[in-house]
Parts: structure tokens; sequence; C-alpha cells
């Protein structure tokens, strides 16, 4: 019998030696080789012939109206671009316990109701029939059309969906998938590949919309083969902390779609929920003459949600100041607090600065720069700041105030919520200005920052009452 020859693959790049190395050459990530029986490759005569072919200009091409099946979650339909294309296979990714499985069962509920004589199909790998059933009746979800099934076999699959020939079918998980064809373990890069590859051929020739679960590294990507995000449709991403209520679907890449919408998601014992408003969920209502809070507005691809920013600083007397924060990057914070001890000379290194964001939300973009100060000026100052005031803009590191991106649509929620002041950079033009029935307060430098503070304790003698009169 002859021997079987081995060799060694990269788990990340699918990169092959004969050899085990430490870092792989081609993707230069360590200790990532596993070692699989070597592929045999025989040469095959094509079965395709050679046909004269023609390039057609691109107006003489018409659009191709594409179907979609409506899961009748706003949220949802709307990240994806109005719906579920037919025949497409998509890829939902996120940590651990974030509810990938809680989102797709509830899709695979909302479509057996909305299509009585079709069949929708759930495969698990991971958890038995019962685990998902007693799901689905949490859920309430109960639908004969429905149909569970626990395989990590991919032939065994392929048999079961061309007997029951499902309009929709989740995938759970596909590393846990493999096939009898690859002589390696569940989660390799080629049993990722050869499993997404053989359903992607039958999804597409039967019409059938699929959606594959993917487990992520530690880094937050994906695990497997880049060439798994490259083959899928659509790429999502299912986003939050268990600690925390909010869940955030991101689209990623969407063939059928734009890659700015997010959906928001509250998880709740029933299941998840969609959040209409989720302005209401990140701002909390605060006692009044509450100092060290400021309230911004970001984007969360074209929706407009308001966040509430606080801040606390205190003494240190024993030391360098401590950093802590909870929705932004410490570097970040450390950088802010720096141009505010150049520009309004504070000793804050004597000072321990606690930031957080309310709600959990995580503030990863320049334009919430003026909220954060304003935040730590108002708890330094232990002066208040008015809630219908909103702070935006990026500070750079000579104490400038930028211009943000999408300016109008944010303008437009302001004026739609009441509020009726805006801190922002002077850059704002007076034709949008003048659009909206809002306070444009324009400022060039950050210390100008000085003229919103509109309260003022007179028992608290600080730095700011000596070296500028409020008005």
């Amino acid at each position: 019998m002859a021997k079987k020859k081995k060799e060694y693959e990269c788990q990340e790049c699918g990169y092959r030696t004969a050899k085990w190395v430490g870092c792989c050459p081609d993707c230069e990530t360590w200790n990532t080789f596993v070692e699989v029986e070597k592929e045999n490759k025989k040469e095959t005569k094509s079965s395709r012939t050679r046909e004269e072919v023609y390039a057609k200009p691109v107006n003489s091409i018409s659009n191709e109206n594409f179907e979609r099946l409506k899961t009748k979650i706003s949220e949802f339909d709307r990240v994806v671009g109005g719906g579920l294309t037919k025949g497409s296979l998509s890829l939902l990714g996120g940590e651990p316990g974030v509810g990938k499985s809680t989102l797709l069962l509830e899709i695979c509920g909302n479509l057996a109701k909305n299509n009585p004589h079709g069949k929708i199909l759930y495969i698990s790998g991971e958890e038995s029939e019962s685990q998902i059933a007693e799901r689905a009746k949490r859920l309430k979800v109960n639908c004969e059309n429905l149909y569970i099934l626990h395989e990590t076999l991919w032939q065994n699959i392929l048999e079961v969906i061309k007997k029951e020939k499902p309009i929709f079918l989740v995938l759970d998980s596909i590393q846990t998938t493999v096939s009898a064809e690859i002589m390696s373990a569940s989660g390799t890069v080629s049993q990722i590949r050869e499993v997404t590859y053989e359903l992607m051929n039958h999804a597409k020739a039967m019409g059938i919309t699929c959606f594959i679960i993917g487990h992520v590294t530690k880094e937050g990507g994906i695990s497997g083969p880049k060439v798994l995000e490259h083959m899928v449709d659509s790429v999502l991403y299912f986003e939050g902390d268990q600690n925390n209520y909010y869940r955030l679907l991101r689209v990623h890449k969407n063939r059928f779609g734009n890659t700015f919408e997010v959906g928001i998601f509250e998880m709740t014992e029933t299941g998840l929920n969609e959040v209409v408003n989720p302005s209401l969920y990140f701002l909390e209502k605060s006692f009044e003459g509450a100092y060290g809070r400021s309230i911004t507005t970001i984007l969360e691809g074209t929706r407009t949600i308001f966040v509430e920013v606080q801040a606390l600083v205190t003494e240190n007397k024993y030391g360098n100041g401590r950093r802590t924060t909870q929705g932004i990057d410490n570097n970040r914070l450390a950088m802010l607090v720096a141009i505010v001890e150049k520009y309004f000379e504070i000793p804050l290194s004597f000072h321990d600065i606690y930031l957080n964001v309310v709600g959990g939300i995580k503030l990863d973009k320049r334009d919430s720069d003026l909220s954060i100060i304003a935040s730590i000026l108002s708890s330094y100052y232990s002066k208040p700041l008015d809630e219908t005031t909103i702070f935006l803009g990026e500070v750079g590191l000579t104490g400038e105030v930028r211009k943000v991106s999408m300016l109008e649509s944010r303008l437009k929620e302001m004026d739609l919520l009441k509020y009726k002041r805006l801190v922002t950079s002077k850059h704002i033009t007076e034709e949008i200005e003048k659009k909206y029935n809002l306070e444009v307060l324009k400022i060039e430098k950050v210390t100008d920052l000085k003229k919103v503070f509109v309260k003022y304790q007179p028992n608290k003698q600080n730095e700011y009452q000596q070296s500028e009169k409020v008005n």
C-alpha cells in the first residue's frame, strides 16, 4: 500500500509547503500551518469547447431586476438592500453569543410565515435539533414549513437539500461542516473553501437563497481563507457586547445593494427587537445642573444617531493621572487631553480622567472630538452645558476645528428633535445654515469653546474664572 503524502497548509491564506515553517511566507502570520494530506492533481481534459466570444458595449446591456424575499424585519431588509436577493449566498460573522443564530432563526420564522408553500431549512452543526427547537419556542417561531437538521457532513446535507428543495437555507456554521472528499479536519482552509464552493454552485443552480454563519478570530475577522468573503455575494457583521443590550448589523460587502446601511437591534429575553429611534437608547435624562456631559451626533451608515459623552475629571494627589475610557480609544483620549493642556493651559497631567459613552456605543470617527473636549472642560470647571446644544467637529493638533461630512443630514435630524444650538466649525455654509431653525455657533479654534458655557457656579473659584470672564 502506497504511503500517503503529507504537506502543510496555512490556515490564514491557504499557502502550502512540503515542510513545516513558523512564519507563512505568503501572509506573514505565525504558527498557522497544519498538516494535511496532499491532493492528487490529475490532468483532465476540459469538457468546455472553445467558441468565439464577443465583448458588448455597456449601453447595450439591459439591467436585470432581482427578485427579493422580504423578511418583514425592517432593519434587516434595509441593510441588505430591500430584502434578500433570491439565489444569493451571504455570510454572517460575529462574536460568540452576540445573537447570530437568534437573528437568522427569527428570519427563518418570518420567511416561513410569509411563504407558507415554500420550505425553510435550518442546518446546524453546533447545536442539536432539540436545542434549536427550544430556542424557536422562546422566539415564538412555530411553522410547519420550517425544518431543522443537525448534520456536519456536506454530502448528507446535499442529499437533504435536493430532497426538500428549500427556498431559504441557513448553514450554522461553515467551520463545522466537512466534506468527505477532503482529508483534513473541520475548519481548515481546504474544508471551508471546498464546502463553500459546492454550496455556492448548488444554490445558484437551484435558486436557493443561502446564509452561512462564520466564526471570527481574536482580531475580529471572519475565520478561514479570505477567498471565503470573495466567493459570497454579501458579507455582514453582527456587532455588540454581551454586557450591553444593543446590537449593530453592518454590511461590509453587498453585490445587490450599498454598504453604508446599519441596522440596530435590542437583545431581550424573547429575542431581538428592532430599534426604530436609536437616539432614545443612547441619551440619558440627567438631573438639573449636572456637568461633565455633552451631546454629539454620529453617522451609522446613512442614519443619524445622537449620543451622550460623559467625562469625570478628579484631582490625583499621588502621581500621574489615570485615563479610563469606555467606548473611545484610549490613545485618542490622550491626544485630546494633550490639546486641552496645550491651548487651555490646564494641568490635566495631575488629574484622573474617566470618559464614557452612554449606551455602550463606540465612537470610532473623529467628528465627536469637540464633544469630548467640551465634556472634559465641563467636568474640570464644574460647569454644566446646555442640554439643547450639539457639539460637532474634528479637532486638529494645532487647535483648529474642522468640518464634518454629511452635515446637512445631521442638521435635519437636529431640527426635527428640537435642538436649539449647534457648535461646529466656521466652514459651514450660510446656505445650509438658513434652511433650519437652529442657532449655529461657528468656532475656528478649540479655545472658543469658552463661549458656550452658559451657566456658572460662583462658589467654584477656579482657573477658568481668573482667565476668562464668561458672557
